[in-house]
């Protein structure tokens, strides 16, 4: 009986975390595709819902995105976020948010105020619980209107768990 509660103390302390809520903290680059177009620093503040979904490695949750960048240009969307958990506590992270995307510089006008956020990341949870990751994202209105020239960022993001 010993050995058991032993084994199962182990087990219980062992186990991975479950997934909570988390707010993401990010900066990078951006570079918009339109020749003539001012790319800039961005900042980004991302919170991710508890999942809904959980099936062995991978969670699905619900999140939103605001980015704000250097030049005045503003993005936020809302939509899904997919988490693979892989050995030794690294992670991919993928998402797809649509949402309103607000140019000010002339040229940086990416067709539409509708314009999709998809974004790949590779991360890696610390000790105490954080996060960092690489994301690379891509915006564009998806040939819904007749401009979709689209941008690319690349960012560095910290995780807190809530």
């Amino acid at each position: 009986m010993r050995r058991l509660l032993s084994a199962a103390a182990i087990a219980l302390a062992t186990a991975a975390p479950a997934m909570s809520q988390e707010i993401i903290f990010g900066a990078g680059y951006s570079d918009y595709s339109l020749a003539g177009a001012e790319d800039g620093a961005v900042f980004s503040v991302e919170y991710l819902h508890s999942p809904f979904h959980e099936h062995s490695r991978f969670s699905a949750r619900f999140g939103g995105v605001l980015e704000l960048v250097s030049t005045g240009d503003a993005f936020v969307g809302v939509g899904l976020s997919g988490n693979l958990d892989l050995n030794n506590d690294w992670f991919v992270e993928t998402s797809v948010m649509p949402g309103a995307y607000f140019e000010n510089a002339p040229l940086n006008d990416l067709g539409s105020t509708f314009e999709i956020r998809s974004q790949i990341a590779l991360g890696k949870r610390l000790r105490n619980g954080t996060a960092l990751s690489l994301a690379l994202s891509h915006k564009s209105n998806a040939s819904t209107a007749s401009l979709n020239p689209g941008v690319n960022v690349l960012s560095l993001r910290w995780h807190k768990p809530l």
